[in-house]
């Protein structure tokens, strides 16, 4: 039976001690109030998926936000959405250990530049606390305060596009989307000098330590943590045979060229591929033409015995995903960052 409101039951996570919380919040809350960060991007509303816990104990049966976005094989694992548990009684959960390594900070917005048309770079310094550790292609979750229309917080998922080696200062490549709350707040709401809440770093879509070849996939924002991984590279001294495919429309919505063509010299076996899907006549283009599926298709050899990351809308990700099972790449050599 479920214990009265406002009665103290116990969370016991992985091995760690268990530890008391009152009834009546959910999960997700309980966990927050005891620094314990769970990526959640809808702040907690039960739309995004992303803050998914396996419950070994004391959860009641998924609800119809659960099941719209757990597969059944998830909900058979017993996995659950942390925003939709309800504390009731002493639970049992099991989360990723980077979980632990998460935590708030505060940072002051000391950069803002416009990319293309709709991406723009956004530099935080980090003022509390003043240093960061995390891998190369991890992301943080940004808070989005109240404004106009928007009635609640909620956070939103962004990759860092710097290295590690920056750990007091972030950089993030931000698309703005459509009537997007999060991005709408970032393009037309947030000035110079404002001081901004984030917490992480999550992920498990980061550079893996071996000696293959490495093909990176990306379009638009996308294009952050590729960035940091080479420059990560870059500075590591790592020596490996590097491809990056990334796709646009147009040559407008190509960026970071200059960045990237510098890459190309200081790293010993780089190269850039930019194409371009949809590219104008007065962009004069002479590269790549056509889905970047298309390109990575005539590029790839058979038998590709390397890895490949792939960053970038569900729908590209899963096209590049085929095309890299035809050339011959293992599931396990494929390492993907999905976004909206």
């Amino acid at each position: 039976m479920p214990e009265p409101a406002g009665t103290n039951v116990s969370i016991a996570i992985n091995d760690r001690p268990a530890f008391p919380v009152p009834t009546g919040q959910s999960l997700l809350a309980a966990l927050k109030a005891h620094t314990i960060f769970v990526p959640s991007a809808c702040g907690g509303r039960g739309v995004c998926g992303l803050c998914r816990v396996k419950v070994l104990a004391g959860a009641g049966p998924c609800t119809p936000r659960e099941e719209a976005l757990l597969s059944e094989a998830d909900r058979l694992a017993g996995m659950h959405l942390a925003c939709q548990v309800t504390v009731e009684r002493d639970l049992r959960i099991s989360i990723p250990n980077d979980f632990f390594s998460a935590r708030e900070y505060k940072a002051e917005v000391i950069a803002l530049r416009d990319l293309t048309p709709d991406i723009r770079e956004i530099t935080l310094q980090l003022r509390s606390p003043p240093v960061m550790d995390f891998k190369a292609g991890q992301y943080i979750q940004l808070r989005i305060p109240p404004y106009e229309q928007l009635r609640r917080t909620i956070y939103r998922a962004y990759s860092m596009a710097s290295p590690p080696s920056a750990r007091d200062r972030l950089e993030l490549e931000v698309r703005q989307v459509l009537n997007g709350a999060g991005t709408t707040y970032l393009f037309k709401h947030l000035p110079l000098n404002t001081h901004v809440v984030f917490n992480g770093p999550y992920g498990e879509f980061y550079l893996r330590e071996s000696n293959r070849a490495i093909t990176l996939i990306a379009g638009g924002s996308g294009m952050a943590p590729m960035k940091a991984m080479l420059c990560a590279m870059q500075e590591r001294k790592i020596r490996r045979n590097v491809r990056y495919f990334f796709g646009a429309r147009a040559r407008r919505d190509l960026f970071l060229m200059d960045e990237m063509q510098a890459l190309e010299q200081s790293l010993p076996d780089f190269r850039f591929i930019p194409a371009l899907s949809k590219p104008l006549p007065e962009d004069q283009w002479t590269g790549e033409t056509g889905l970047i599926t298309e390109v990575l298709d005539r590029h790839l050899e058979d038998q590709y015995p390397g890895e490949a990351y792939l960053c970038g809308s569900p729908a590209m990700i899963q096209a590049c995903v085929k095309v890299l099972q035809k050339k011959g790449v293992a599931k396990d050599r494929i390492f993907y960052d999905t976004f909206a």
